[in-house]
Parts: structure tokens; sequence; C-alpha cells
């Protein structure tokens, strides 16, 4: 009896049971067919290397002749008659062509292909892949298949997903495309990013996609859809995501999905949309992502909009004509974790429910016409990106944004904030970019500004503070930009002492002291320094010392009182493109270090004291695009040399004291 139970037992787990993956497979040969099938293909292949897979073992290193292919890594086989039913070969990096009669197509009871990311040279996606009656899952993308998607591929009836994205140059017919839809009765994925589907009148979209009820996820990305969408309604009861980003050709308004209510995931950005939002989208309450990014979107954003349930990220970017104020209607149960509004004409105050948003991470109000002051409404948040620059804010920016523990980047820029900073704060120890340029700020700055651990980016130029510059501890900088301030006294010698820096602007202040120019130099990642219009400031260059900037792209040393070149640093800029001297008292020939210069594009050296025209006329700097002598004392004639030189775009020789024809 217990005998029999156990038989009974078996065979129901073989009724059960019918397939097994390789690792249950040790015991069972495979179909010797499929065996030499799997060999024979192989063999058409080479190793290659591809930059976009992980490292793996090679699966196809496991594929020896005379050994069960039903334990090959990548290879499932059918239980019952051995025969090969799945093939993974995703990310296997091999190259090599498909021909119509390679032994793949013997694999006659494959259910699921996977073949993704192996380089097939721009084979043709022959109609064979059409004749695996059994197939469930297909991969092909990111393949490098080219020419017409085969009719045949529409008898592939069982599918449920198909993947055939990034084969650029593999295109639809509108046919092909209906039948596929219309026979797959079960097909869940559709992912057909980057393959070519110019010939698809988006007026038919609706009468493909319309006949499905069992599509949960359909993706066209940068498709070549184009034209204008006026029969734009699609009814897909079952859709959960729909992803249309970048056919930046397609016109009309954004399509009517009013019976997809499941609807989890939208994306239409980079079309070329119009119109309002519509009202219909109200009815898509189990939104989790909507992504309209750089449409022609106008219009005001519907209340409905920011009140959804599961919503949790918003992208509304750069669609320009976007206006009205956001309603203030954040509630405290929302989800928000992103919220893009950035590039509009949305105006007004920002709403004070802005304090409900509780799981808020990014938010991006930046390039918007917002006025007001800044709420005092951060000290809950959690947000981790803070982005208020170019709009019309005013007054102080509050104690409460000061406070927040977690952020890692704020860009308060190009507004009329104003007011002294605070100088005791409690958050942004996490600071990594803080951007507060081209306001009307003003009194000293703080030194939390400029000694924070993870802080890589400060910008406060254009502003209105005054006071010294404290010491600088922030080593990982490789941003700073105090310009265009009224700063005054020594240039700490510790912000000489920042390893990672790469661009110092310290223009347009009153500071003042003995500066050695040889300091500089020990940055050595410095690729833009501007110590310009310093008045009060003494440059020191040391008349033996040989300085090497190495990666040295811009120098600006305007109206820092320089007197002559004699005294100017004989040193190495082998990769100096913008040199401005302007606004000195610099006259004589020029030095050899600086005649030597290969890579000079723009000279700058008007308001100055030069007489000789003639050292000028010999251009030695075979790529200077823009040479400015104005407001010198040159005499004589235009050399007609000055004139033959191929990369010179812009010459300024006005305020001199030149005579005769202009060449």
């Amino acid at each position: 009896m217990r005998l029999f139970l156990l038989c009974l037992f078996l065979l129901l787990l073989l009724f059960l049971f019918p397939s097994f993956s390789s690792s249950s497979s040790s015991n069972l040969l495979c179909n010797p067919e499929d065996s030499y099938a799997l060999l024979q293909f192989k063999s058409s292949f080479t190793t290659g290397y591809d930059n976009d897979c992980p490292e793996q073992p090679q699966k196809t290193a496991t594929w020896k002749n005379g050994t069960d292919c039903c334990s090959w890594l990548g290879v499932t086989c059918d239980i019952v008659s051995g025969h090969v039913i799945g093939l993974n070969l995703g990310c296997e990096s091999l190259q090599g062509e498909i021909y119509p009669n390679t032994s793949l197509f013997h694999l006659s009871h494959l259910q699921s292909l996977n073949l993704s990311q192996i380089d097939v040279f721009y084979s043709n996606l022959h109609a064979q892949f059409g004749g695996f009656k059994s197939l469930v899952s297909l991969d092909l993308s990111s393949c490098h298949f080219q020419g017409e998607v085969p009719p045949q591929i529409s008898h592939l009836s069982k599918l449920t997903s198909l993947y055939l994205s990034r084969n650029d140059d593999l295109y639809w017919k509108e046919t092909t495309l209906k039948r596929l839809v219309q026979n797959a009765t079960f097909l869940k994925d559709l992912f057909l990013d980057y393959t070519n589907m110019s010939s698809i009148n988006p007026n038919l979209l609706n009468l493909i996609f319309n006949q499905s009820s069992s599509l949960v996820r359909i993706s066209l990305q940068s498709a070549r859809l184009s034209g204008n969408w006026k029969n734009n309604i699609l009814c897909l009861p079952s859709i959960q995501e729909l992803d249309m980003f970048g056919n930046e050709d397609l016109e009309g308004q954004l399509p009517e999905l009013s019976c997809s209510t499941s609807l989890r995931i939208l994306d239409l950005s980079y079309c070329q949309f119009n119109g309002p939002i519509p009202l219909y989208f109200s009815n898509l309450t189990y939104l989790t992502s909507l992504s309209l990014v750089k449409n022609r979107l106008n219009g005001s954003i519907p209340s409905s909009l920011l009140t959804f349930p599961y919503l949790t990220s918003l992208n509304l970017q750069d669609n320009v004509f976007i206006s009205g104020q956001i309603p203030n209607v954040f509630h405290q149960s929302n989800r928000f974790q992103e919220l893009y509004l950035s590039g509009n004409q949305i105006e007004g105050e920002l709403p004070t429910s802005l304090s409900n948003l509780q799981h808020l991470i990014i938010l991006d109000l930046s390039s918007n016409s917002f006025s007001g002051q800044i709420p005092d409404v951060f000290d809950s948040l959690t947000i981790e990106e803070l982005r208020l620059g170019n709009n019309r804010l005013q007054g102080q920016i509050p104690p409460s944004l000061f406070n927040i523990s977690q952020l890692n980047y704020l860009d308060c820029s190009y507004n009329k904030l104003k007011g002294p900073l605070h100088n005791r704060i409690t958050g942004l120890q996490k600071l990594h970019i803080l951007m507060l340029n081209n306001n009307l700020l003003s009194g000293k700055i703080p030194s939390w500004c400029l000694s924070f651990s993870y802080l890589e980016v400060l910008d406060l130029s254009n502003n209105q503070f005054t006071g010294t510059i404290s010491a600088v501890s922030s080593y990982s900088l490789w941003y700073l930009r105090l310009c265009n301030n009224k700063l005054q006294g020594d240039i700490p010698e510790s912000m000489l002492n920042l390893p990672n820096l790469n661009t110092l602007c310290l223009s347009s202040n009153n500071l003042s002291g003995v500066v050695s120019f040889q300091h500089f130099s020990k940055l050595q990642n410095l690729v833009s320094l501007s110590l310009s219009y310093n008045s009060q400031l003494s440059l020191n260059f040391e008349s033996n010392a040989n300085y090497n900037f190495s990666v040295l792209s811009v120098l600006e040393l305007s109206s820092v009182g320089l007197i002559g070149f004699s005294k100017l640093p004989l040193g190495k800029f082998p990769c100096l493109k913008y040199l401005a001297l302007s606004n000195n008292k610099l006259y004589g020939r020029l030095p050899n270090w600086l005649l030597e210069i290969d890579s000079l594009q723009v000279l700058s050296l008007s308001h100055n004291l030069f007489t000789s025209m003639d050292q000028f006329s010999r251009i030695h700097w075979n790529r200077l695009i823009g040479l400015d002598l104005s407001f010198n004392l040159l005499g004589g004639d235009i050399s007609l040399s000055i004139c033959n030189t191929s990369s010179l775009e812009f010459l300024n020789l006005a305020h001199n004291k030149l005579t005769g024809i202009i060449p």
C-alpha cells in the first residue's frame, strides 16, 4: 500500500511540474538533437565584451560536448521529453551573425528565448523567429538587428512578453504590429523602444492597441512616431505602464486614457503634445509616476494631480507654457517623493502645504515666476534636493531651510533674496552643493559656509557680502565662487590648500594684502582662476620661481596693478585658453613664456600701455580666436599679416593711435 501511494505521489509531481531548470536536471539527459543544435549555435559566435552588462561567468563555457545540455547554464529542459524549452543568453557578451539556417531555429520546443545584448552584427530579424509556436517570452533587445520586422512574428500567438528594444535599424509595418497584437491574446509586456515605427500613422494606434485586453506594459520610447495624433483615444483596460518618451515629432493633445483606470506609470515626455492637462487625467487615481517633460502644454496644474493617493513622482519640467499657481492642496497622506515643476511660467507664492510633503526627496521649482517669501515650512521635512533658483522670490531665507538634516543640494540662485545668512544652523551637514548666487544677500559670510565636510560646490557670487573671508575647511570643494561681492581683507591661506579645487573666482571684490602667485600653483587641479578687479590686491611674482599650472585653462588677472611684463611669472601653461590681463600697466615686448602657449584662444590686453603694433602683427598662436588690444597706445600701420591669421574671429584695436589704411 505504501509503495502504491509513493508511486501515485511521484506521478502527481510529474503532472504538476512538467519542466525543470538546469539545477534539477543533473540525472536526466536532454534531447540529443537539441544538444547538437546548441553546440552548433555556440560555435557560430565569438566572445566579445559589453560595457552595459555586469561581469558574470560565461554560461556557454559550461556547454561541452558529451555532457547533459540540461545541466548547462542558461538552458532549461522539459522534465518529460528532455527537449530544450528555455534558453537565456542575455548579457553573454557574444558576437556573430544569425542566418536563416542557424541551428537555433531547430529548437522547436522553446518557450522562452533571451538573446539580449548579444551583438548579431546587424543581421536581419529572420522570419524563422516566427516558427517558435510555443514561445511565451522573447527578448532580443540591444542585439543590433536590422531590417523589417517579419510578418511571421505575429504567428507567436502564445507570447506574454516581447522585448525588441534598442534595435535602432529594425522597422515596423502597421499590418505586422496590428496582427501581432490581435493574435497574441495573452501578450502583457510589449517593449519596442528605439525601433523604427515611423511608417505607422499615429491615428492608427488606437486600432492597433485597442484590440488588446491583456496588455499590461507598453514601452515605445523614441520609436520615431510622428505626425498629428488626432484620433488619440486609447482604451487599454489592463494597462499599468505606458511609456512613449522621446517621440519628438508626435503632436496633438495628450491621449485620452479614460478607460485605463489601472494605469500606474505614464511617461509622455519629450514629445510635442500641446494644450492643457485634460480633466480625464483625474480618473487615473492609481498613478504612481507621471512624467510629461518638455512638451508644449499650457494652462494650470489640475489640483486633482496633487491629491492622487499613490502618486510618488510628478514631472512637468520644461513645458514653458504651464502657468497659474500651485494649488495649495497637498494633504498629509500624500506619498510624493519627487516633484519637478521647473522651466514653466508658474507664479504666485509657494504653497504653505509643502509642509505636508513628509516623504519628499526632490523638489524642483526652479526657472518659474514664483514671488513672495519662501515659506518657513521645512522643519519636519527630510528633503535631499531643493531647487528654487531663477524665480522672483524675495525676503530672507527662512530658518527652517537651514535645519534640514538630509539636504545635499540647495539652489536659491537668481532671486531677490536679501539680508544676512543665519550664523548658527543645525542642519545641512550632508550638503554637497550650495548655490545662493545672484541675489541681494548681505553681511558677513558665515563660517559654516566654508566648513562642511562634504561640500563640493559653493557659489555666493553676485551678492553684497562684506567683511573678511574666514578659514576654509571644506576640503572636498572643487568649485568656489565668491566674486562680485564687497569682500575685504586677505585671501585666507587655507583656500590655497584645497586639493580638489577646480574653479576659484574671487574677482570684483575689495580684497587686499600680498599674495605670492606661486602659492596658486599648489592647486594642481585648478582649471579656472579669476582674481580680476581687486585693485588693492598685490600679487607677488618671485623672479626665480618657475610655476607649473598643468591644467589651468582660464586665468583672469585684469585690474590687479600689474606693471610691465618683467614681473609676470615665468611659468608653464600647457592648457591655457583664456588669458585676461586688461586694465593694468603692461608695456614692452611679450615674454617668451606667453608666446609659447600653443593652446591660447583668447587674449585680452586692453587698457594697458602697449605702443608697438609690430609684435602683434606676427601672431604666434595658431588657435587664437579673439585678441583685444583696445585702449592702448598702439601707433603705426595695421599689418596685413594679422588679417591672414586663419583662426582669428575677433580683433579689437579701438582707441589707439593707429594710422594708415585698414587692410
